[in-house]
C-alpha cells in the first residue's frame, strides 16, 4: 500500500508540474498580449496629441486672423497670413513633439548676449 500510495505521490506531483508548467507559458504569452496593447495605446495617446497640436495652432491662428480682419478692415489678407502661420507653427510644433527638429538650446537661445542681456555686435571690441 505504501509503494502505491508514493508511486501515486509521484504522479501527481509531475502532473502539477506539467500544470505549472503549462500555465507559466499562458502566463508569459498572456503578458505579451497585454505589453504590445499597451504600445498600441502609448501610440494612440501620441497620434492624439499631435494632431490636437497641430489643430490647435491652426485654430488659434484662424481666430486670430479673424479678429485682426474684423477690428483693422482688412480682410481677408489677415486671416489668409495667420492661418498660414497658425499651419506653420502647427507642423513645427508636431515636428518637435516627434523629435524631428530639436528645441534651441538656452545656449543657443543666449547667444551673442552678455551676462546683462544685452547684445554684443562686436566681439573683438573694434
Amino acid at each position: 500500500m505504501k509503494g502505491s500510495r508514493k508511486e501515486s505521490l509521484e504522479e501527481r506531483l509531475q502532473r502539477l508540474d506539467a500544470e505549472l508548467a503549462k500555465r507559466r507559458t499562458e502566463d508569459t504569452a498572456d503578458d505579451a498580449a497585454e505589453e504590445k496593447a499597451a504600445e498600441s495605446r502609448k501610440g494612440y495617446a501620441v497620434a492624439m496629441k499631435l494632431s490636437s497640436e497641430f489643430v490647435a495652432a491652426v485654430i488659434v491662428g484662424a481666430i486670430l486672423g479673424y479678429l485682426v480682419d474684423r477690428f483693422a478692415g482688412t480682410a481677408p489678407w489677415g486671416m489668409i497670413v495667420l492661418l498660414l502661420l497658425g499651419f506653420c507653427a502647427g507642423v513645427l510644433n508636431v515636428m518637435r513633439s516627434a523629435g524631428l527638429v530639436a528645441s534651441p538650446h538656452p545656449v543657443d537661445r543666449m547667444a551673442g548676449r552678455d551676462a546683462s542681456g544685452k547684445t554684443n555686435a562686436n566681439k573683438d571690441g573694434a
